[in-house]
């Protein structure tokens, strides 16, 4: 598979994202790259931290250690969403009818398109942030656990509880789980009943040989597939209950190369997986098939992004090589 227009950039790259099927590469020292018939560049934050991809408006959202949160187009051209003095915006996530969600310290934030900002305090440090597919609730992961926030409604958050660091949040696609990342070597995840009062069921997803940093939902969101171990690790959410009971795949095993991370295509179940020696492959799950996207290079794979079509798939690494792999047909 041929790499079209290979980038070598300093530094670690935080994440990358297709806007109007431009590449863009997100690098650490604040600085957001773009393939737009040649390589051009804007300048973002001093120092980057976060990046999210706002599906609605086709942008880029993205914190950083300058206190600022910019919302960056498909031309290059980046907006203040929000700032604040001397506190690095560690988490950014996009939301529905324009949301922004960001937070820092001990303090997660909404700004709705209204200009309307809603504060939301919690009684440890924020790790995470995610917004509900559906309404405007946030889950926000801290130690012991997460909080669920509704945006427009007074009133206390509900608790999801579960001993240990929470490091980051997800939802299903259909709005019936919430899964973290820990700070042990595992998942935790919470199945929410829609039914007032009924006990919430716990998920363990362990045995992770190294700390899950990348998580990917499946286009139906019938899997997750993961990142910490020698093969993806993606676990079923076919059913009612999750995955409880239920082995996850294990796609892309390479004896002891961990698995760096990961991102589901947009419309088939394949899976693209990045190593820690930079290699990329695609792996279906049906039957395991693998094809090779790249060969080992220059640094962790940090970040992976299939454009539209799941016809492009964009990558950089921990050593800022970036590129964009074509799968043609």
């Amino acid at each position: 598979m041929p790499t079209v227009a290979p980038l070598d950039l300093e530094g670690h790259v935080v994440g990358v994202a297709f806007l109007k099927d431009v590449p863009f590469f997100a690098g650490a020292a604040g600085t957001v790259h773009r393939l737009d018939h040649g390589h051009k560049t804007t300048e973002a934050h001093d120092g980057l931290l976060s990046l999210a991809y706002d599906e609605a408006s086709d942008t880029l959202l993205t914190g950083g250690e300058d206190g600022k949160v910019m919302r960056i187009s498909a031309d290059g051209a980046a907006t203040l969403v929000a700032e604040t003095s001397r506190k690095w915006i560690s988490e950014v996530a996009a939301g529905p009818q324009g949301a922004v969600a960001y937070a820092y310290g001990k303090t997660a934030f909404v700004r709705l398109a209204d200009g309307t900002t809603k504060e939301f305090k919690e009684e440890r440090t924020i790790e995470g942030i995610a917004f509900a597919p559906k309404g405007l609730r946030i889950a926000v992961a801290r130690y012991n656990g997460v909080s669920l926030h509704w945006v427009a409604m007074a009133g206390s958050p509900v608790d999801l509880e579960w001993k240990g660091a929470h490091t980051d949040v997800t939802f299903s696609p259909d709005g019936h789980f919430v899964v973290t990342t820990m700070q042990e070597n595992a998942l935790h995840g919470w199945k929410l009943d829609a039914k007032p009062g009924a006990e919430t069921r716990h998920m363990r997803m362990t045995g992770y040989p190294a700390k899950v940093k990348s998580l990917s939902w499946s286009a139906k969101g019938k899997w997750l597939a993961s990142s910490g171990a020698p093969a993806a690790i993606v676990w079923p959410f076919q059913g009612k209950e999750g995955p409880m009971g239920k082995a996850p795949l294990e796609l892309g095993t390479r004896g002891n190369t961990m698995v760096t991370a990961v991102a589901c295509h947009p419309a088939e179940d394949i899976v693209a997986i990045g190593y820690e020696d930079g290699m990329i492959i695609a792996a279906r799950f049906a039957d395991s098939k693998e094809v090779l996207l790249r060969r080992p290079g220059k640094g962790a794979i940090t970040a992976m992004a299939w454009n539209k079509t799941g016809r492009q798939l964009a990558f950089g690494s921990a050593a800022g090589d970036c590129g964009v792999v074509d799968i043609g047909g």
